[in-house]
């Protein structure tokens, strides 16, 4: 029996919670084209029954912090570096490899990392090719794997090169959970998805959602939530005319959570005004960002 701890680091949108849902086969972390969507550190379980449990985590994009919200997004990923077996540092082969090459350089990593080449489907085999010789000769690779987490390619080739990383040992967690995240936060998460997915500009990056209450009932589940935002005029963004756009959102998350939790659910949702809410630490560590 192997267990261990496998660690998923790159800048933002290079593809980090798609490979996570990919390997577990299941939406675990919520999904946007816009980059910092991830603002936690999420650790979802893979497992075969008497074989292996991987611990995967997904972590927010390495970024510079511009304000607390991002320091603490930045303290996850310090956290993942520290409790690692191995890490997967995850790169968008579209991009820039010179500025991915410096962050991972800067990371100091204390074990051994697998390069992964996300996005091939994207690019053309000379340069694939050429990512590969790149990241190669670099120290902190010990091995280098193309694959394309959206269209699922390669992944087999993937966890094949992990599992001789992982230690011998019994399972850190029951092999019949996913995670160790409350449901409260997934809910969370799925509501901030569809933040995501329906405003436009800094909107997102503003707000926060707090589930405060989560009632299995015998017909369905209840679910009350609120949206955090920064100013007034942000919540008439969110509110939309007449209710229109806080309604589409409402719908497009409950559908996702009871597909997600398997049953009916009543869904609440409210917009608060927290003026500056990113900056200030006790509203943080109230919206479990410490």
């Amino acid at each position: 029996m192997k267990s261990g701890f496998v660690n998923i680091f790159g800048q933002p949108n290079a593809g980090k919670s798609t490979l996570l849902n990919a390997l577990i086969g299941e939406k675990m972390a919520i999904v946007s084209p816009r980059v910092q969507t991830t603002r936690h550190r999420i650790k979802v379980f893979l497992n075969d029954p008497g074989n292996y449990q991987i611990v995967l985590s997904d972590t927010p994009g390495i970024i510079e912090p511009k304000y607390k919200l991002h320091e603490t997004m930045m303290q996850a990923v310090q956290s993942a570096l520290e409790d690692a077996d191995l890490a997967l540092l995850l790169v968008d082969i579209t991009t820039d490899w010179q500025q991915t090459d410096d962050i991972f350089s800067r990371l100091r990593l204390k074990v051994p990392a697998i390069v992964v080449l996300n996005k091939i489907d994207a690019v053309g085999k000379d340069k694939i090719e050429s990512a590969i010789q790149f990241f190669q000769a670099k120290k902190y690779c010990k091995q280098v794997i193309p694959v394309s987490a959206l269209q699922k390619k390669h992944l087999d080739i993937l966890l094949a090169a992990i599992l001789p990383y992982i230690p011998d040992g019994m399972p850190f967690y029951s092999e019949e959970d996913m995670s160790d995240l409350p449901m409260r936060f997934f809910v969370g998460e799925m509501i901030r998805e569809k933040i995501y997915a329906t405003c436009e500009e800094e909107i997102p990056y503003q707000t926060a959602v707090v589930v405060n209450e989560y009632t299995e009932k015998e017909q369905l589940v209840k679910i009350q939530a609120d949206i955090i935002v920064s100013r007034e005029s942000q919540k008439a963004i969110i509110l939309g005319e007449r209710g229109s756009r806080i309604k589409e959102i409402g719908t497009l998350a409950r559908t996702d959570i009871e597909a997600f939790i398997g049953r009916k659910v009543f869904l609440e949702l409210f917009v608060k005004v927290r003026p500056n809410w990113r900056d200030n630490e006790r509203q943080l560590k109230e919206y479990g960002y410490r």
